[in-house]
């Protein structure tokens, strides 16, 4: 019989959207083999327990420090996860990488990243997004509300939908058809709720209360970061805030998510808040 390869991992996660962290510059496995240890390991009783699986590679480029690569609970792959990203910048700088800014390549393109000294506070310069549609039209499903959702690219693809607390606490029953639309096919879209009623925390910034239903793991997570970004910016582009920065307040914690308005562009963009190590262990692979 075969030996099991033993491969290290540390488990890792950005207000609790957690994540099983390999060293790939060292095990070098394949895109489809990225997967399968997500499918078969991120499963929460069966498995380690995780939203998604990172890749911590060299980069290609001179100009970059690291490269991500990013595997969805479920194994597909996803171009860009905000708090992922978050967590492997912690990671990198726990690994000896010092530069600051961090710069590191993603399926998405290139991001930015600062590290606390300690390790446990991360800012994530993220790219301008793409692709708004104030209105997103839907061929079958709906969402609750008067309004219909806004569609959003930041890293990865988003609906955005304001609605009381009512419909956010029954996000799970009306998000899937959704986000499985198939206006939205073939990449389908992470599903936001988030509450239209806008606080005000003590530092006088907006507070979004935010709830994601993610595409690839097909349930709601206690964070998403490009969903908090999603959130954030089509909160501004749509009036619902006129400020530079607003807290998204989430399941598992509170984000920032921070920009620069330019005449109805938004520039500088970022996502900053806690990363954890939660704990090193080791798994046996059969692939």
């Amino acid at each position: 019989m075969r030996r099991p390869l033993v491969v290290e991992f540390v488990k890792m996660n950005g207000s609790g959207n957690d994540f099983i962290v390999v060293d790939n510059r060292f095990y070098a496995f394949s895109e489809e083999e990225l997967g399968a240890l997500a499918a078969r390991y991120c499963p929460r009783r069966t498995g380690v327990g995780a939203d998604g699986l990172l890749a911590f590679e060299d980069a290609s480029s001179e100009a970059h420090d690291f490269r991500m690569r990013y595997r969805n609970a479920d194994g597909s792959p996803a171009t860009m996860c905000g708090n992922g990203a978050r967590c492997l910048a912690a990671f990198a700088q726990a690994a000896g990488y010092t530069a600051t800014p961090l710069r590191f390549q993603t399926d998405a393109g290139g991001y930015r990243a600062t590290v606390s000294e300690a390790g446990q506070q991360v800012r994530l310069y993220v790219p301008p997004p793409e692709r708004f549609a104030a209105t997103q039209a839907l061929a079958s499903a709906s969402a609750p509300g008067d309004t219909a959702p806004s569609f959003i690219w930041t890293g990865t693809e988003h609906l955005v939908c304001f609605v009381d607390g009512d419909a956010q606490a029954t996000l799970e029953t009306w998000a899937p058809a959704l986000r499985h639309d198939p206006n939205l096919a073939p990449a389908g879209a992470n599903v936001n709720a988030v509450r239209s009623d806008v606080a005000t925390a003590a530092d006088d910034r907006p507070v979004l209360r935010v709830r994601t239903y993610e595409k690839g793991v097909e349930a709601e997570t206690l964070a998403c970061g490009t969903g908090a970004l999603a959130a954030a910016v089509t909160a501004r582009l749509q009036g619902h805030i006129a400020a530079d920065a607003a807290h998204v307040d989430m399941p598992g914690g509170r984000l920032t998510v921070g920009w620069t308005w330019n005449d109805g562009q938004i520039t500088d963009l970022y996502l900053e808040g806690a990363v954890e190590r939660v704990f090193r262990g080791t798994l046996e692979v059969r692939l």
